[in-house]
């Protein structure tokens, strides 16, 4: 028999993820402020709450997907807040938030007596549908076995330590090495083409070759090369994990040189194209700098 959760936000990601536990035989009471999102989960037999306390009243575990830190802190701490609910004992955040919003999370949810589990997601909408994200979780041990049963319908699990954000911080990395590839891929792409090189050739020597990433592998055959631009996720949520984790890594005191040039074409990208626009189209803003015609493919 499933158990009761709990599930805050019922976005792209979350949405698909809350899916999989409902497929999964669990019972879940959802909230997110947008009608027609509850909606189809209340007709596939989801319970309806009208805020997150609502939700934390009914489940000991909750689940937030949220896009932003401060929507998470709210949620989490507001004054409709799952802090306030009746029945819950461990928060769960598989947003990307950072270490910081995480140590904040977990002093005051444990101060009324409730278990705070960073556990970020990567792998996109895709795995997220299929269970193959990876779930990077960081809080108490003890919590994590517990939990395991649940968050591994949700993808592979890896448990970061012990300390509030260690989740978070893997997740930053992680993301940080993502949209570099992009990044630097875009330069090389563009260098080759202005040359008169074929860019779908450039892609298939580069997958056998040392220059080889997540971006030539996958993004480029995918988003770019066809011109679709359709990835999945959004310039102006790439642009917050990124400043997150150069704000993080200038508190601990690492240089990130490339990483601030990641930051500023993201910036540009997020200018020219909205927030709204595929972080693939980062390959745009490059190409429009080198002069290339930006027609579509084919």
């Amino acid at each position: 028999m499933g158990e009761h959760i709990g599930f805050i936000g019922l976005g792209r990601m979350g949405s698909a993820m809350a899916g999989r536990l409902l497929d999964a035989g669990h019972t879940l009471t959802v909230f997110d402020v947008s009608e027609p999102a509850v909606a189809a989960f209340v007709a596939r037999g989801a319970a309806r709450a009208a805020s997150p306390k609502e939700v934390a009243d009914a489940a000991e575990v909750v689940i937030a997907s949220l896009p932003s830190p401060a929507i998470v802190q709210e949620t989490a701490l507001g004054a409709s807040g799952a802090i306030h609910g009746a029945m819950v004992r461990t928060f769960i955040d598989v947003s990307t938030t950072g270490p910081a919003v995480a140590g904040i999370l977990a002093k005051a949810l444990g101060e009324k007596g409730i278990v705070s589990l960073d556990a970020p997601v990567s792998g996109g909408v895709k795995g997220a549908r299929e269970g193959t994200v990876a779930v990077m979780v960081g809080g108490p041990k003890a919590s994590f076995d517990a939990l395991s049963p649940i968050l591994s319908v949700i993808g592979k699990l890896f448990y970061m330590g012990e300390a509030p954000g260690s989740g978070q911080t893997m997740k930053l990395v992680n993301n940080l090495l993502s949209l570099t590839a992009i990044a630097i891929t875009a330069e090389g792409m563009a260098m080759g083409q202005k040359a008169g090189l074929d860019p779908k050739l450039m892609i298939d020597v580069l997958n056998v070759s040392t220059g080889s990433n997540s971006a030539t592998r996958d993004k480029w055959p995918r988003s770019v090369l066809p011109r679709s631009f359709d990835y999945g996720f959004a310039t102006g949520l790439s642009l917050k994990d990124v400043r997150l984790c150069l704000e993080e890594a200038e508190a601990m005191g690492v240089p990130m040189v490339v990483g601030s040039g990641v930051r500023q074409l993201l910036s540009i990208t997020y200018q020219l194209y909205g927030p709204d626009s595929d972080f693939t189209e980062m390959a745009k803003v490059v190409e429009g700098w080198a002069g290339l015609d930006p027609k579509p493919a084919g």
